[in-house]
């Protein structure tokens, strides 16, 4: 984890808070994920036109991932409608790296030393805790918690099927064009479908706010795939989690959501949890 690979996954983090914020603010939530992934076709378009061809071995990884990232735009759609934006994002962003941890060691061979799997387990136990202490005083909303998990669980399988895509792509911006230009069309496709004769009234009011959000979705991924080149899984994975302490900060200034105690004191775990990545690397 170089400095120049640890400042490429921060701003990730930052861009991806941005555009699920986006996602959120959007209420009617197939609108806002059928313009952020048209629009994140159209940047795939225009960035294939202008990229290398991945390689042949990294085909089979990017049309795995494409399907896994349909399942993960479904799963955080239910996620953002069925729970609050500071309940879902951390939740599904703070499973997400002990899995990845997991796959990679299985699937790409990275076991991660002492230090890093410290720095990981300590990163995740403030990302999920902070969501689960928020909870403290309230019903749990079971059906909203199991889809934030079960998004994280898509988010480790894109993640290590992409890291080891884009490593045999030849191309990460090649990879991310191609990535973005596959599966984005699902659901701008089914949208058509459902709505028919509405689809620009529908998407009209909404539209320059949800094509802000594909740019910076495909800037944060394409940031994320290029840092996969570069360093390990495992900790990229956990390291980009930094983008839920942004998220909290969206929550409160955006949304009014309230930036108590367990958010401080996941962004304490967080730092120390940084701190032994960097230290492993």
């Amino acid at each position: 984890m170089t400095p120049l690979v640890t400042a490429a996954v921060l701003l990730a983090a930052v861009t991806h808070a941005s555009w699920n914020a986006i996602a959120h603010k959007i209420t009617d939530k197939l609108v806002g994920f059928a313009l952020i992934s048209g629009g994140g076709v159209v940047i795939g378009v225009a960035l294939a036109a202008v990229t290398a061809f991945p390689a042949a071995g990294a085909w089979p990884y990017l049309f795995a991932s494409a399907v896994i990232h349909i399942a993960y735009y479904a799963l955080l759609m239910t996620s953002f409608r069925l729970g609050d934006f500071g309940q879902a994002y951390p939740l599904a962003r703070g499973t997400a790296p002990l899995v990845v941890t997991v796959l990679a060691a299985v699937f790409a061979h990275e076991v991660p030393d002492g230090w890093a799997a410290a720095g990981i387990a300590v990163s995740c136990a403030g990302l999920t805790g902070v969501a689960l202490w928020g909870l403290r005083g309230h019903r749990p909303d079971w059906a909203a918690i199991g889809a934030a998990l079960a998004t994280g669980l898509t988010i480790a399988a894109y993640t290590v099927v992409d890291g080891l895509g884009v490593r045999a792509s030849g191309s990460p911006l090649g990879y991310i064009a191609w990535l973005m230009t596959v599966q984005g069309v699902v659901i701008p496709a089914y949208a058509l479908w459902r709505w028919r004769g509405e689809t620009a009234a529908r998407l009209r009011p909404f539209a320059g706010l949800g094509l802000l959000g594909a740019a910076l979705s495909v800037t944060a991924y394409a940031l994320v795939l290029w840092a996969q080149t570069k360093a390990e899984l495992a900790p990229i994975a956990a390291l980009r989690e930094s983008s839920i302490i942004v998220g909290a900060a969206i929550g409160a200034i955006f949304f009014k959501e309230r930036f108590g105690m367990p958010r401080i004191a996941a962004a304490g775990l967080l730092v120390v949890g940084i701190g032994l990545m960097l230290h492993a690397g």
